[in-house]
């Protein structure tokens, strides 16, 4: 149930980016019974408004925040759904990525400019795991002391 917001609108690029389906290596039960072979559901995206059902007011908040952060405003729709694909793959989400790849392509984006997207956030990740090394190097220096 999408209550006030229109949830067509707001995930419509989510609900036309499920085309594949992920699934990870593994065996055994999850939720429901289902099998834990196939963790990532496309099904589930198109059901992304249904998150409202226990919550309706914190999430008609959060689509309506979430419509307006993807408006055309100092940063084009497009630069935006770019961001977002770079995002999505810094924080691993296959939704997001399917979601942000379609959405990349409908706002003229390429695929050199969205492997450049991609290469951006992994050299932000990379460069935040290097840094978080300094920790380490830290606790070597002082326990060889």
């Amino acid at each position: 149930m999408c209550f006030v917001l229109d949830c067509d609108s707001v995930t419509e690029a989510v609900t036309e980016a499920v085309t594949v389906t992920v699934t990870v290596t593994g065996s055994g039960e999850g939720a429901n019974g289902g099998s834990m072979d196939e963790y990532y559901r496309p099904e589930h995206l198109p059901r992304f408004g249904d998150i409202a059902d226990g919550a309706p007011e914190l999430a008609q908040r959060f689509f309506d925040y979430y419509k307006a952060v993807f408006e055309d405003g100092a940063l084009s729709v497009r630069e935006k759904a770019l961001i977002a694909l770079a995002v999505a793959h810094a924080v691993q989400c296959p939704y997001c990525i399917d979601a942000y790849s379609q959405e990349s392509l409908r706002q003229g984006a390429d695929l050199e400019q969205m492997t450049e997207a991609v290469h951006v956030a992994t050299a932000i990740r990379g460069g935040a795991s290097l840094i978080h090394g300094i920790q380490m190097v830290d606790h070597a220096l002082r326990s060889s002391m």
